[in-house]
């Protein structure tokens, strides 16, 4: 068995979002986090979120997968960062926003102090050849530098609810190659 700590981005994923989709499916061996900033993304409040999403998450199971999307994926990276030694069995971020690109949500500001670092587990960074949060080739670039497999899901936006994604089997086809 695997429970899964799901990390949205800014507002959360609402209920057509494939992570919240999935959420649902899972069940009790989902987590999502709950920072109090959803709006004003403050990154310890979000890295605190997903500290206390993942303790509760480990009580399910051993095996704990991080789902990230969009800002959750730096998020995500900041709780690995300072947390090297949890055992998680890997990280699927999807969508990162480039925080040195002109979309970068200027509510997010706390969030351009994480470097992009090599991650402590097994990662696969998931991007769209027309994401207006982020090129293809920088979405690359920071699968390199988190030492994370990349991979190109075509052209679906921001791949979120706005992308008709639905529950996104090809992104759970994704996911469960990279726990596997």
């Amino acid at each position: 068995m695997v429970a899964y700590v799901v990390i949205p981005g800014i507002d959360g994923s609402d209920e057509r979002h494939w992570q919240s989709l999935w959420e649902r499916q899972w069940g009790a061996s989902a987590v999502r986090i709950a920072p109090a900033s959803w709006s004003e993304p403050d990154l310890g409040d979000w890295v605190e979120a997903v500290g206390r999403a993942y303790r509760e998450a480990v009580r399910h199971d051993e095996r704990v997968v991080l789902v990230a999307h969009s800002l959750g994926c730096w998020a995500a990276a900041a709780w690995l960062a300072g947390n090297p030694s949890s055992p998680v069995a890997g990280a699927f971020l999807v969508a990162p926003p480039d925080p040195h690109g002109p979309a970068f949500p200027s509510a997010a500001g706390t969030f351009l102090t994480v470097p992009a670092r090599p991650l402590p587990c097994p990662a696969l960074v998931v991007g769209s050849d027309d994401d207006p949060y982020c090129t293809p080739e920088t979405a690359a670039g920071l699968a390199d530098r988190w030492e994370a497999h990349w991979h190109l899901a075509g052209a679906y936006g921001h791949l979120n609810s706005a992308s008709g994604l639905g529950a996104w089997p090809y992104g759970r086809e994704l996911l469960d190659s990279l726990i596997r």
